[in-house]
């Protein structure tokens, strides 16, 4: 795992500021604090911040093939980079390490672009080809199938910046830091933005399975993997047994768990207590003889606390445990940090105990960690994708009174769910028979978040002018050759994966959290292999009934204990209200969210944001969308002094370069 950063000159050839480099990797030397290099001639400048996990004595980057034409600065790992090299080998490439880097390099002059296709792993890199036969200067970047590694660029002064952070960027001077407007918006209503937006006014990211090319003074960002499902109302594609299906996925996982293993350093695990990291837990247990350090987070707050369930897998299993307890006092120190990695506003505080849990694992010498991420994305584990099923079979009868009732199944913690005007009843009813919505999974969700664009400022709904980011999604989907064509599940899962999973999940929860501490994650669920499979798992084998994840359940059976499948899946989630307010509350919430501060910053109406305030000051719990609200708010304030206001003043990490490659003036 890596950071990456570089400046390619799009029209007039001049050196790149060696000095511009080292400050852009130094803004990121926590993604990779072991080693520093650079490459530089007349057009371009590459750097790299290496975090060291494989080939730890001569795989420093950038790297180059065998005549110094093609160079390379990569994050993340080729996990069948071990296949994949004797194969080049007899293809007559010569390597000079025994690194997964370089196999991208002798990949890329065998292929060229189509060396993507070959690969079976997490990245974002940027390769320099100098070669004559293909122009004599081509930038080629290319990002993961669903966006484990962020990579981010901007244009500006006729030069191409770009860095796996937003900050490497930033530190260019033609660069200045603006909060987008449209992005906020779409913020507050889809959780994050649509890609290729980020909440910075013209620095976009290559979305996930793209590829950017630029030459000749033009950039190019073409998709080379698209997320698909089978058509037609069974949404199956192989034509496979249900026991097929099971030992094909739990062969899948078991193979994508053991080539994640792989590395020159100890690799731990995350244990939730939950289904999916106690599959991947037991899975490295199980099939490998790894010694196993794991992790997981409690909660001082008995409501969001499930150390139970974990101490009862690390008793079953026994590998050697680890756990930090996150209270909300915790939550609300660590946030301005948090934010100044994510990068990006957030309506929820739960990436803060990731933040805490991925310092544990640094505290133990643990560079690389496998963890459950995709399992329900992928395999129907989420209650919006329950509650779409649920609502399909209510609306074929809309004046049943049985059939609202199954949302006790869904919800049996919420009081009032009785039919004749329960809360949930009413919220759920909301467009019930309009099935053919090709947001209807989701349209709920994001009507109910909506309303936080209330709290912004009259001159940000004047500059918006009405507009919708949920109209701007559907139409995403409209324009897409195949969603209509779907199950409903399927839609609900893309739209789930590519908005939530892709653009806030890994990358606010994921990637950011983790390499704050340089650690690595590695995620089997999202190898593309298990992804590919499980797209034509049939429905049905999805959510069984109203039982999610069915199909993992009957893979895993018999290799964990009964109580991890009987029990109800519990989302997680981490206080917010009491982490700003109360005793020990931190003294920078009450100087951002002053009415001073709000009108200074100028995105919110301060009436609304000090109404708020008022609330959270009582002894009343905030309800879910106050909440919300009040961690949006705050996060784009911390947002806007980190970034906006002071950035141009904060100290810039210094680093020493381990190697500078200089190619032709």
């Amino acid at each position: 795992m890596c950071g990456i950063v570089g400046i390619y000159n799009l029209t007039q050839h001049h050196p790149i500021d060696q000095s511009l480099l080292e400050r852009m990797l130094g803004l990121i030397r926590h993604r990779g604090p072991d080693e520093f290099g650079i490459y530089r001639d007349s057009r371009i400048g590459l750097g790299n911040a290496r975090l060291s996990i494989i080939d730890l004595s001569t795989g420093s980057q950038p790297i180059a093939n065998e005549d110094e034409t093609v160079w390379i600065v990569f994050n993340g790992e080729i996990f069948n980079y071990v296949e994949l090299r004797p194969e080049l080998e007899a293809q007559g490439h010569r390597f000079t390490t025994t690194s997964d880097t370089e196999v991208i390099v002798h990949l890329y002059e065998q292929y060229g672009p189509r060396c993507i296709e070959f690969l079976n792993g997490q990245f974002a890199f940027a390769i320099w080809d100098r070669r004559p036969e293909t122009g004599g200067g081509t930038l080629f970047m290319a990002r993961d199938r669903v966006g484990i590694r962020p990579l981010f660029y901007t244009v500006a002064d006729g030069v191409l910046i770009f860095g796996s952070e937003i900050k490497a960027i930033l530190a260019h001077p033609a660069v200045s830091a603006r909060l987008d407007l449209t992005s906020l918006a779409q913020v507050f209503t889809l959780w994050t933005t649509l890609s290729p937006r980020t909440v910075f006014e013209g620095i976009v990211e290559v979305p996930p399975g793209h590829t950017l090319t630029a030459r000749d003074g033009q950039i190019s960002v073409e998709r080379y993997w698209e997320l698909s499902f089978p058509e037609g109302r069974e949404g199956q594609g192989v034509l496979l047994s249900d026991e097929e299906y099971a030992e094909g996925l739990r062969e899948l996982l078991m193979d994508a768990t053991q080539i994640r293993l792989r590395a020159d350093v100890p690799v731990g695990a995350y244990l939730s207590g939950g289904l999916d990291s106690s599959t991947i837990t037991t899975l490295i247990r199980n099939y490998t003889s790894n010694y196993l350090k794991t992790f997981s987070i409690a909660f001082a707050d008995p409501a969001f606390d499930e150390r139970e369930h974990q101490e009862r897998m690390v008793e079953f299993l026994g590998t050697d445990h680890r756990r930090v307890e996150c209270a909300g006092a915790d939550v609300g120190r660590v946030f301005p940090d948090v934010i100044w990695h994510a990068e990006w506003p957030i309506l929820r505080t739960s990436p803060a105990p990731m933040f805490l849990l991925s310092q544990l694992v640094q505290q133990n010498d643990i560079k690389v960690v496998l963890t459950g991420e995709g399992a329900d994305e992928f395999l129907g584990g989420y209650n919006i994708f329950k509650e779409a099923k649920l609502r399909h079979f209510w609306a074929r009868d809309p004046d049943s009174a049985m059939r609202p009732l199954l949302l006790q199944r869904l919800y049996p913690y919420v009081q009032g769910l009785g039919s004749g005007g329960s809360f949930l009843e009413a919220f759920f009813r909301k467009g019930l028979t309009e099935t053919d919505r090709l947001d209807y999974s989701h349209a709920i969700r994001w009507a109910n978040t909506a309303p936080l664009r209330r709290f912004f400022s009259p001159e940000v709904q004047a500059a918006l002018n009405g507009y919708d980011p949920a109209v701007e999604a559907v139409a995403r989907f409209q324009h897409h050759p195949a969603f209509t064509r779907w199950t409903p599940l399927a839609r609900a899962q893309y739209i789930e994966i590519s908005i939530f999973m892709s653009e806030y999940l890994l990358s606010s929860q994921g990637d950011r959290m983790l390499m704050a501490h340089s650690v690595e994650g590695r995620f089997p669920f999202l190898d593309h292999r298990v992804i590919e499979f499980a797209g034509h798992i049939p429905p049905r084998l999805k959510i069984r009934g109203l039982n999610e994840k069915y199909i993992l359940k009957q893979a895993m059976r018999g290799l964990l204990p009964e109580s991890v499948y009987a029990r109800a899946k519990r989302p997680y989630r981490a206080p917010i209200h009491r982490s700003f307010f109360g005793p020990g509350a931190p003294a920078y919430v009450d100087e951002l969210l002053s009415p001073e501060a709000i009108r200074a910053a100028g995105y919110f109406h301060p009436p609304a944001v000090a109404r708020l305030v008022k609330k959270a000051q009582s002894t009343h719990p905030l309800s879910e969308r106050d909440n919300m609200a009040l961690a949006g708010v705050l996060s784009t304030q911390l947002l806007h002094r980190q970034f906006v206001e002071n950035f141009s003043g904060r100290p810039i990490p210094p680093i020493t370069l381990h190697r500078l490659c200089l190619g032709p003036d």
